[in-house]
């Protein structure tokens, strides 16, 4: 993983859980395009946090190659639906897998910006302590109404005394809000990953329309 801070010409700035879309081109002309959800917070500089794909055509660039003062190609800010503004009272649910964090971050992040005291609570599923993105940064964010809830899917550190399983129903009868309480709910991450969270919540009595989802595959 590696987060890049991009200096934009007349970026007119983004709302946290947007996107934009990354294209490089090569000498030959060959271009190549991927979409990498945005890290920061809306008015900080622009950053994306990528993970290197092996079979990846932009992401082992932006990962292993790239260095201040290159150049590529940038569009965005994409998306209005997957969007949280921080204007809102009720109870905040993200549900993040791996990279699925990353929009999710920068919600939090916006959070902590604007000194909002709406209830926010990250699920973040993880196949390994170290495979945790922005660790150190959600250990200092948590508190005044920010939680943070780990599930290690494939190995954990001696001593864990957290989750240790995928995210099903009855994790999220757990650690989701009470229906009754109608959060907002953002959950990120691959396919499978979404439809299970998203059935899990329906199942215990959440409105699927306060659930927005983001799926991403192995070609962004």
């Amino acid at each position: 993983m590696r987060t890049l801070e991009l200096d934009t010409q007349g970026w007119m700035g983004h709302r946290a859980g947007q996107h934009l879309d990354v294209r490089l081109t090569a000498e030959d002309g060959y271009q190549a395009q991927r979409s990498y959800s945005i890290a920061s917070a809306p008015g900080d500089p622009l950053a994306i946090t990528v993970e290197r794909l092996e079979d990846g055509e932009v992401s082992p660039y932006l990962v292993d190659e790239a260095r201040e003062g290159d150049g590529f190609e940038v569009r965005g800010p994409i998306g209005g639906y997957f969007v949280w503004d921080g204007d809102e009272p009720g109870p905040v649910l993200l549900v993040g897998g791996g990279s699925g964090v990353v929009p999710l971050m920068a919600m939090a992040r916006h959070r902590a910006q604007v000194g909002s005291r709406t209830p926010m609570r990250l699920l973040y599923s993880s196949r390994t302590w170290d495979d945790v993105i922005y660790r150190d940064e959600l250990g200092n964010l948590a508190g005044g109404g920010f939680e943070v809830v780990h599930t290690l899917t494939r190995e954990q550190p001696p001593g864990w005394s957290g989750y240790s399983r995928r995210i099903d129903r009855e994790l999220l009868s757990e650690v989701a809000f009470p229906a009754a309480e109608q959060p907002r709910v953002y959950v990120c991450g691959s396919t499978r990953f979404v439809d299970a969270a998203a059935d899990g919540l329906i199942e215990l009595g959440y409105d699927p329309r306060w659930i927005r989802t983001e799926r991403f595959g192995a070609t962004g």
